[in-house]
C-alpha cells in the first residue's frame, strides 16, 4: 500500500499517478458497461441478427411526432420544472446560506443537517408526506405538472446546499462583506456585486446538479399523478423498449453535458485572474 502512496515525513500524501489511474479506469468502466450495454441494444435487429442505425433514424427523422409526441411534451415538462426548481431553490437558499454565514454562525450546523436531510428519506416517504400538501397546493395553485417544483426542490436540497457551500468555504466572505460596507455598500450590493460573483462556481455547480437531478426523477411524479420526462420513458418503454432505451441514453448525454459545463465554466473562471496577473506586475 506505502508503494503506491508519495509519504513526506511518515504522512501519506494523495496516490501515485498508476494508482489514479487504476482508480480512474476502473470507475470509468463502472460508468461506461452499462451505457455501452444500452447503446448496442438500440442497434440490435431483433430475431434477424446484426446491428443497424434504423431505429436512431427513425425517431430523429420523425421528430418526435405521432406516439412519440407525449415524450417531446414530458421533455418540456421537466425542463420547465427543472429551470423553476433551480430559481425556487437558489432564490431561497443562497440568501439563506449567506446571512447565517455572515450573521448567525451558530445556526450553521442546524441549517446543515435540515439541508442534508433530504438525502436520507427515501422518495416514497416523502410522497407520503407531501400528499396531504399538495392537496391544499391543489385547491389554491391548481394541479399544474409546475407545482412539482416544491418537491423536487426538496430532493435537491442536499446537492445544492454541498456545491454552494464549498464555494462559501473557500472565500473570505465576511472580510469581503465588511469591506464592501466600509466603502458605503448597501446589503443589496454587497450581495449582489461582491458575494454572487466570488460564489458563481458554487451556484452553477448546484444549478446543474439540481438540473441533472430533476430531469431523472420518477418517483414522486409518478406517485403524485404528474408527467415529466421519466414517466412518459416509462410509457413509451412498454410499447417500444428500443426507443425508451434510445430516449434514455440521449437525456443521460444531456445531462452529461451540463455537468461538463460547470468544470468549463469554473475553470475559465479561475484561470482569467491568473493570465492577467503578470501585466498588472508589469504595469
Amino acid at each position: 500500500m506505502s508503494a503506491g502512496l508519495r509519504t513526506t515525513g511518515g504522512v501519506a500524501h494523495a496516490p501515485s499517478r498508476g494508482i489514479r489511474t487504476v482508480i480512474l479506469g476502473v470507475v470509468g468502466l463502472v460508468f461506461a458497461v452499462p451505457i455501452v450495454a444500452m447503446l448496442e441494444f438500440t442497434l440490435r435487429r431483433g430475431l434477424d441478427g446484426g446491428h443497424d442505425i434504423s431505429r436512431w433514424v427513425t425517431l430523429l427523422q420523425s421528430g418526435f411526432a405521432g406516439q412519440y409526441r407525449p415524450v417531446l411534451v414530458a421533455l418540456g415538462n421537466s425542463v420547465a420544472l427543472a429551470i423553476g426548481t433551480v430559481v425556487i431553490v437558489l432564490l431561497l437558499l443562497v440568501p439563506t446560506m449567506i446571512l447565517v454565514h455572515l450573521r448567525f454562525p451558530r445556526l450553521r450546523r442546524t441549517m446543515e443537517i435540515t439541508c442534508i436531510l433530504p438525502i436520507s428519506i427515501p422518495a416514497v416517504v416523502l410522497v407520503v408526506g407531501l400528499a396531504p400538501v399538495y392537496a391544499v397546493v391543489a385547491g389554491v395553485f391548481g394541479s399544474g405538472v409546475w407545482t412539482l417544483a416544491f418537491a423536487y426542490g426538496i430532493t435537491v436540497l442536499p446537492y445544492a446546499y454541498r456545491a454552494i457551500q464549498s464555494s462559501l468555504d473557500a472565500v473570505d466572505a465576511r472580510t469581503l462583506s465588511e469591506a464592501a460596507r466600509t466603502l458605503g455598500a448597501g446589503w443589496g450590493a454587497v450581495l449582489l456585486r461582491v458575494l454572487l460573483p466570488v460564489l458563481r462556481r458554487g451556484i452553477l455547480a448546484g444549478a446543474f446538479i439540481s438540473v441533472a437531478v430533476v430531469l431523472g426523477e420518477f418517483t414522486i411524479a409518478s406517485l403524485l399523478n404528474r408527467v415529466n420526462l421519466q414517466t412518459a420513458l416509462v410509457v413509451v418503454s412498454k410499447n417500444d423498449p428500443y426507443t425508451a432505451v434510445i430516449l434514455s441514453l440521449l437525456a443521460l448525454g444531456f445531462a452529461f453535458l451540463l455537468l461538463l459545463s460547470i468544470g468549463r465554466l469554473g475553470a475559465a473562471r479561475t484561470r482569467s485572474p491568473r493570465r492577467r496577473s503578470p501585466s498588472k506586475g508589469l504595469s
